[in-house]
């Protein structure tokens, strides 16, 4: 009996902000390697999420939602978003189910010029009537996908169909990371994520996207125990009052979000010293684009 073949390749996630593209990421790898929030553009760099079974592996594309940039940390996420483009073996699309726009429409019509297998995702089903549903996926016939799926990235359903479609579109392959190897992103970076995603979800609706964080020092002071150290930036000395909170609570809690998720991350206790600092219109300076890990 012949071997079964070993299938493997890249897939890009594309679609506009806050529509589930990192969550679906998440669910089909099995653990979190991408920030999530309810503020759109969470995602400001192109990573890459890897997903390995017995005989294939997947290795996903997450960008940056599709969006109109008007800073220079938009125009450089954008950018990396259209790289993701280039020598992937599918497409993943992918729209949110409460809502199908004429945004959406523009990122699925250009997908159309792709060529290789296309698949779009119609996510958050769980929270959308059937009746509402129904009729916005009749109008997305006009578009030209291999497969549409309706998908829950929150309770899974039907994700495993689509991880399975994915697979089969594969062409044969070698294994490009180890099976233990989940994303290709530095514990450094990933610390960082944990922290801007902590910061995302207790900040109020103007701040989030005027928060960046260098990270100062990662140390390991024993084989249980790590120390890091890292500076959570705005773009305002009012935005630095609410970042660290009355007495300190909110960075408090930031902190200790943050140290639980990092904890897992590197199997060790975490000591977690954060600074507050500003840097007036940080998104269109270079340099600090630089310090903060978004430009090449």
């Amino acid at each position: 009996m012949s071997e079964k073949k070993f299938r493997s390749g890249f897939v890009a996630i594309l679609g506009r902000p806050n529509v589930g593209k990192s969550s679906i990421m998440n669910r089909i790898v099995g653990e979190k390697v991408a920030i999530v929030s309810n503020h759109p553009q969470t995602t400001r760099n192109k990573l890459l999420g890897v997903a390995t079974g017995p005989d294939w592996q997947i290795v996903f594309v997450d960008t940056p939602g599709l969006h109109k940039p008007r800073t220079k940390l938009g125009e450089y996420m954008m950018k990396s978003a259209s790289d993701a483009r280039e020598g992937v073996d599918a497409v993943l699309a992918v729209v949110d189910g409460q809502r199908i726009g004429g945004g959406d429409r523009a990122v699925l019509s250009d997908i159309q010029s792709m060529n290789c297998p296309r698949f779009l995702a119609v996510n958050k089903i769980d929270i959308v009537p059937p009746e509402k549903l129904m009729p916005q996926l009749a109008e997305l016939n006009e578009f030209h996908f291999d497969q549409i799926f309706s998908v829950s990235a929150r309770t899974g359903e039907n994700i495993d169909l689509l991880t399975q479609k994915l697979i089969e579109a594969m062409p044969e392959g070698p294994k490009y990371f180890p099976d233990d190897m989940i994303t290709d992103q530095p514990e450094r970076v990933m610390c960082a994520e944990i922290i801007r995603e902590k910061a995302l979800n207790n900040l109020r609706d103007e701040i989030p996207h005027g928060v960046g964080v260098e990270m100062l020092q990662i140390k390991k002071l024993s084989d249980n125990l790590t120390e890091i150290h890292a500076n959570v930036y705005c773009e305002k000395e009012s935005h630095k009052s609410i970042i660290i909170g009355k007495q300190g609570a909110m960075l408090g809690r930031i902190g200790s979000q943050a140290r639980v998720d990092i904890e897992r991350l590197l199997g060790t206790k975490v000591m977690l010293k954060l600074w507050v600092k500003v840097r007036l219109d940080w998104r269109n300076r270079a340099g600090d684009l630089r310090t903060l890990g978004y430009e090449d």
